[in-house]
């Protein structure tokens, strides 16, 4: 099984035979190019183009993130799968409104869905979350449906993310960590760096995949296409961003694996620290 390939440790990445090798402070490590998918770049790496190129024969996926876990870009391989046929269809539906529209609403659909089963495994497990359980059931399953245009959906989707945000007072209560609102640029509270570091992994993993089907990840349906590099792969994250990043938060925070010490304020945002950051990874 190809798995993802996380680099926190500053150093050289760089092609050795039919390998990856990773020359770091930490040692030398050698990764089987036909054992990886994608490689996330957190640390201060070199690299040269004969390592690019070695990446675009193997289709593999290169994230580069910031000092503090911000996504910074990828490196996005020649698309060895791209269909003619495919990316016309996908700007036919982009193109017409109606269909447009109901591609929208399956994508907030499935992201309503995941945030319910997230609250409601809490339920199950003690927390008194039907106060916000009971609005997002409302707008899933009355408001969803009569939306008439992308931008009803995603206010839909606010606002159900909004309830979503609160409840998670209440899953994490007694721990020393509240949210008082998602916010994101920039994360105003542990919490909300946590969510948007998670989020950031979400968005690059998905268009890792999308990068092996004949899709093209610059033509997304919920959010507009524009002048922005990739939209498809925010528009799928929606979906799984509950069940992957929530996931990780509830159990490094609920489990006391991470604490105020691996956050740092800068400039009125909290950023996660680099333990932090590994800790995330390794339970992704």
């Amino acid at each position: 099984m190809q798995k993802t390939l996380y680099l926190f440790a500053s150093g050289r990445l760089r092609r050795k035979d039919n390998t990856i090798c990773v020359e770091s402070e930490e040692g030398t490590k050698y990764f089987p190019v036909v054992s990886l998918r994608d490689i996330f770049v957190f640390g201060e790496v070199d690299l040269n183009k004969k390592l690019l190129e070695f990446m675009e024969e193997n289709e593999i996926v290169l994230h580069f993130f910031g000092y503090y876990g911000n996504y910074v870009g990828s490196f996005y391989p020649r698309e060895h799968y791209n269909s003619g046929y495919v990316i016309l269809r996908q700007a036919e539906h982009y193109l017409d409104p109606a269909r447009r529209l109901e591609l929208a609403r399956k994508f907030v659909d499935g992201a309503l869905a995941n945030i319910l089963q997230v609250l409601r495994y809490y339920q199950n497990r003690g927390k008194e979350l039907a106060s916000y359980i009971e609005p997002i059931t409302r707008l899933a399953e009355e408001s969803l449906p009569a939306c008439g245009s992308v931008e009803e959906l995603m206010a839909v989707e606010g606002n159900a993310r909004a309830y979503y945000y609160e409840g998670f007072n209440t899953i994490l209560e007694e721990l020393p960590f509240t949210i008082a609102g998602r916010s994101k640029r920039p994360p105003a509270d542990p919490l909300n760096a946590l969510i948007s570091f998670g989020n950031s992994l979400v968005y690059a993993k998905v268009l890792t995949e999308i990068y092996k089907t004949h899709l093209d990840p610059r033509i997304g349906y919920l959010h507009a296409t524009n002048f922005r590099r990739f939209t498809l792969n925010l528009d799928v994250a929606e979906i799984f961003k509950p069940i992957l990043a929530d996931r990780v938060l509830f159990t490094l925070v609920g489990k006391k694996m991470v604490g105020p010490e691996d956050f740092e304020r800068r400039g009125g945002a909290y950023l996660l620290k680099e333990r932090g950051r590994r800790l995330y990874v390794q339970e992704l």
